[in-house]
């Protein structure tokens, strides 16, 4: 049997000097540059209030999602890098201490110029099948794409408040991890299911109680008492936008979050 021949050092160190320059230009043409990343920060108050580290950790997650996802524009819509890296900025901030694999079964994100119509077909309590046309501002396809409205989007840079649509998405997308969305997506090791049910189940109860008797006065977005799949990315979405909020309204629900999340916004949100 012959021998293995060895490989020259010369060439091996070569080898080695090739593939460090290309892992180099690889970051680098796939890196979000300063004038982008400072014009997308501005988009998203809660990034901008992170401190350091987690910022550059944003900053890499972001670049990991212009390269893993398409964006497509649809009806017209032309997709600019700037557009890109906002959309992919919020994306981001639910995972960023979770990981891009929150987001493996998934691998585009389609925008529209503004609202978009789609058909829904659903079943009541009785059996009985409804069809309607709904207009939508954004949605998110079991096993399919991220659908966005960027409309909405821009609405909310002029006006910031409690609404993040792109968060709010994303939420959809980490509870349907668990096969169906109903508010309660895979939970970490150490946190108890008993106690989330529980929790969830009594502020949903409370929000809808409140939007039953006057839903003008709400300090949560109504929409949230639609089911309890959108508490959850409403409750989500609010947790990054306006956390003192949602810890005055429901401690026990943002408590929950900053477990799921892993992070805390009061630490680093300035109350409204």
């Amino acid at each position: 049997m012959a021998a293995k021949r060895k490989p020259s050092p010369r060439r091996g160190a070569r080898a080695g000097v090739l593939r460090n320059l290309y892992r180099r230009w690889r970051s680098r043409s796939n890196a979000l540059s300063n004038a982008l990343w400072a014009e997308t920060l501005y988009s998203c108050a809660y990034a901008r209030a992170l401190p350091p580290d987690d910022r550059a950790q944003l900053r890499e997650l972001t670049a990991q999602v212009l390269r893993a996802k398409a964006f497509e524009g649809a009806a017209g819509f032309k997709v600019t890098e700037p557009a890109r890296a906002r959309i992919a900025l919020h994306a981001v901030i639910p995972i960023l201490h979770l990981g891009l694999d929150y987001y493996a079964d998934w691998s585009s994100i389609v925008i529209y110029p503004g609202d978009f119509r789609v058909q829904d077909e659903y079943m009541d309590e009785h059996g009985i099948v409804h069809r309607e046309i709904m207009d939508l501002c954004g949605q998110s396809m079991s096993q399919g794409p991220i659908v966005l409205s960027w409309e909405a989007m821009r609405a909310e840079n002029e006006t910031p408040g409690d609404y993040d649509l792109v968060i709010h998405e994303c939420a959809h997308k980490l509870d349907l991890l668990n096969g169906e969305a109903n508010g309660f997506p895979p939970l970490h090791a150490d946190m108890d299911a008993r106690a989330w049910a529980r929790d969830f189940h009594a502020a949903y109860r409370k929000l809808c109680t409140e939007v039953d008797d006057n839903a003008e006065h709400s300090r949560i977005d109504p929409y949230a008492a639609e089911d309890p799949a959108e508490f959850f990315a409403v409750m989500s979405e609010t947790f990054f936008t306006n956390p003192h909020l949602v810890y005055e309204a429901y401690p026990s629900v943002y408590k929950q979050l900053q477990h799921f999340y892993r992070q805390d916004p009061r630490q680093f949100m300035k109350q409204a």
